[in-house]
């Protein structure tokens, strides 16, 4: 059984960002100021697991870009990096069994062994954002962005509608996945990428069944498209909790039980006081 654990970290130039500045500006200064603290944290893990390690950056990442930005000139740098994680998820597919990938603000406080506890034969593990989705009647122009869970949830629900599916969906969330590659080749997830960019650019300015305050903020969204290609090829799932996905945002504290602290907020000065209390 060949196991890999995986993240990337990629330095992207202030001048492509297009949107969230404050917060992009922000966290491209939070990774560069612990950069070696989150490496060694994962390198520590894999050790831990006796599996590989391997972390992608800009350099491996330019080719990918290059291709991806001449192919696709309308896509944003923060789409292309989200699509070339789950690019790295296949083609790492191809030679691993077993695979997880974490979010470069992801940070281990356990050395429990995720592949050992979750059994990847049952289903592809990512976490359930469906909590966070908004009713139509809730929403504001002000109230979302093109990345919040509720713009995902019916960017999705108009795709599936869109192919003729069952909208009914979950919002997922790539930060944290495992996955053996069996299920990886099920999911398919760059099979007709085209047309699904294409849908995904026609929903845009030509979908009448949501009001313009949801339609407006639809987008080229990767975990849009995951919900889309799990329901699409009937993919298995298992949600991971919040010990193994513990989203660390506005609330101040992390769980004395968390196993994986996926820092949103970027308030990495805390999760190091909890790593090493």
């Amino acid at each position: 059984m060949k196991r890999v654990i995986y993240s990337l970290y990629i330095d992207v130039p202030e001048n492509e960002f297009v949107d969230n500045i404050e917060t992009n500006l922000n966290t491209k200064k939070q990774f560069k100021e612990n950069y070696i603290k989150l490496l060694a944290n994962k390198q520590w893990y894999a050790d831990q697991l006796n599996v590989d390690f391997k972390i992608f950056e800009y350099e491996d990442y330019i080719e990918y870009y290059n291709y991806f930005k001449k192919k696709y000139p309308y896509i944003t740098t923060y789409n292309i990096i989200n699509f070339y994680k789950l690019h790295l998820l296949c083609e790492l597919s191809k030679s691993y069994d077993e695979i997880l990938y974490l979010d470069f603000d992801v940070v281990c406080l356990t050395n429990e062994n995720f592949f050992e506890t979750w059994n990847l034969n049952k289903g592809i593990c990512v976490y359930n954002n469906s909590s966070l989705v908004k009713t139509i009647e809730a929403i504001t122009e002000r109230s979302q962005t093109i990345r919040s869970p509720t713009s995902k949830y019916y960017n999705t629900q108009a795709m599936l509608i869109e192919k003729g599916l069952n909208p009914k969906n979950k919002v997922i969330n790539t930060g944290i996945i495992g996955a053996n590659k069996d299920h990886i080749n099920q999911l398919k997830y760059f099979d007709e990428f085209d047309n699904n960019l294409n849908i995904m650019t026609k929903l845009q300015s030509n979908f009448d069944i949501f009001p313009k305050k949801i339609v407006d903020f639809f987008g080229y969204d990767n975990e849009t498209l995951f919900s889309v290609k799990l329901i699409e090829n009937n993919v298995p799932v298992q949600w991971l909790d919040n010990k193994w996905h513990y989203f660390f945002d506005t609330q101040g504290f992390i769980p004395k039980d968390t196993k994986f602290v996926h820092t949103i907020n970027k308030k990495f000065d805390i999760v190091w006081r909890r790593y090493y209390a």
